[in-house]
């Protein structure tokens, strides 16, 4: 993720939400910053780590960063939901289809792509049931994105081993 980008998120949340806003406590110790509890939501968001792991790195408690992570989904779908949690409309629709014929893709909306993840967690008494192409439980990320790599569609599921 691009460096602006990232500020531009923090800056919509830190608006939304005051929670993230950088206070003093009862003493006039500065509290945790909105780059840290931000950040920290962001690290367990995209590398599945737990809440306890950010303590080595950011500096942040356990339950801090549970409650942050809570405060930035729900900030980030009230303030992004409209314009990028949706589907595509009539104008949309039109666009991309205008789009895929000057490409010399007629009728094409997006792209179509799969991707199998490794399953690490997955629960014992399903062992040997989910398995992917690798023979160990995987599952798999199915997605939809236009040119422009806005994503139109995005299905998670797992395979079954059927005997």
């Amino acid at each position: 993720m691009s460096r602006t980008l990232y500020l531009r998120i923090v800056q919509a949340v830190e608006q939304h939400d005051n929670y993230f806003e950088q206070k003093r406590d009862r003493v006039g110790r500065l509290g945790l910053s909105s780059l840290q509890k931000i950040t920290a939501a962001f690290f367990m968001l995209s590398y599945g780590v737990p809440a306890d792991f950010m303590d080595q790195y950011i500096r942040i408690g356990e339950s801090s960063v549970i409650q942050s992570l809570r405060r930035f989904v729900k900030a980030v779908v009230e303030v992004f939901g409209e314009e990028y949690l949706r589907s595509p409309n009539e104008n949309d629709t039109a666009r991309l289809l205008a789009i895929g014929q000057r490409r010399g893709f007629p009728g094409m909306l997006g792209s179509l792509d799969c991707m199998h993840w490794r399953w690490k967690n997955y629960p014992n008494p399903w062992r040997g049931q989910y398995t992917g192409h690798e023979h160990e439980p995987t599952i798999i990320l199915e997605a939809v994105a236009s040119h422009d790599l806005w994503i139109w569609h995005a299905f998670f599921w797992f395979t079954r081993v059927t005997q």
